[in-house]
């Protein structure tokens, strides 16, 4: 990170601050490379890669990838881990393919140009991040990987529009997975969005019926819609990427479901949820992003 980008005009209480500041987000970047050679030199990312290249690829079209729920990867070594897991993600299905730990720094916004025709297209500048909880170096961490900050708190309400979409969910609250689906309620818009997140069948499982269709009804309705495919279980990562599997939902799949659960369109309003897991627009302080704050 340049200097130039954290200092203030005037002053050497700001230029030290420059300094320091400048000196932590370079210890932010070294640490998230470290993770990145990590899952690659314990053979997670490996063993993963069957699953994330499970999905049909979209026939060629351009993607877009959305990540809600990072978390603080400054300071909490599950969140770096699972960041590094998306940008080794994009890495790979830009088709620039690593095999085991690289002597260079973490990927690039321009990912390298290895042709890979089985894969879909999603450069690091057409993804797009959101956490209230980012603190401002992340955020500049963020960027200078070349991500994109999401301006507001979506609640996963977010509307696929310009052709297929990986939506990057790590160990979010249900009620996130069901406003997504629900804002893209139909086989169409279902079939282009794939996501890798908490399992639907563990949700199935872990639930009663009764609150499962009564607080998270879209999910409970595309559960016959859905192929999953669960990322391997690897003791360094117990915590960080338990219960998580890749979801598409199949055309074929999509329209054996009857017409009646298409009909159905109300907005979910979690009423009567006792526990909901999600950080509402309107939570003080958590609307908007650190960014979108200062303009």
């Amino acid at each position: 990170m340049a200097e130039g980008a954290w200092g203030a005009p005037g002053g050497r209480r700001r230029r030290r601050r420059g300094r320091a500041v400048t000196a932590e987000g370079g210890a932010v970047l070294r640490r998230l490379r470290e993770a990145r050679d990590e899952l690659l030199s314990s053979g997670f990312w490996e063993e993963s890669a069957g699953a994330v290249r499970a999905p049909p690829c979209g026939a060629g079209r351009p993607w877009r990838c959305v990540c809600y729920g990072l978390g603080r990867f400054g300071t909490c070594p599950a969140a770096r881990h699972q960041l590094a897991f998306l940008l080794l993600l994009l890495d790979l299905l830009a088709g620039s393919v690593p095999t085991g730990p690289p002597h260079v720094s973490v990927p690039h916004a321009r990912p390298r140009p290895h042709p890979c025709p089985h894969a879909t297209q999603v450069p690091p500048d057409r993804c797009s991040v959101f956490d209230p909880a980012f603190s401002e170096l992340e955020v500049a961490a963020l960027g200078e990987l070349g991500l994109r900050l999401l301006p507001e708190n979506e609640e996963g309400k977010h509307r696929v529009q310009e052709g297929p979409t990986l939506f990057y969910m790590v160990h979010c609250g249900k009620a996130l997975y069901n406003n997504l689906l629900w804002r893209n309620w139909s086989p169409a818009a279902l079939s282009d969005i794939v996501i890798i997140g908490n399992s639907f069948k563990g949700m199935e499982e872990r639930v009663l019926s009764r609150i499962l269709e009564r607080d998270y009804s879209y999910i409970a309705k595309v559960l016959k819609g859905t192929e999953e495919v669960a990322l391997p279980a690897h003791p360094r990562y117990a915590d960080t990427f338990n219960d998580t599997s890749v979801h598409w939902f199949p055309p074929h799949k999509l329209e054996q479901l009857s017409a009646e659960v298409w009909e159905f369109l109300e907005e979910p309003t979690y009423q009567e949820c006792e526990d909901l897991e999600i950080i509402r627009k309107g939570d003080k302080g958590n609307g908007r992003s650190p960014t979108a704050a200062q303009s």
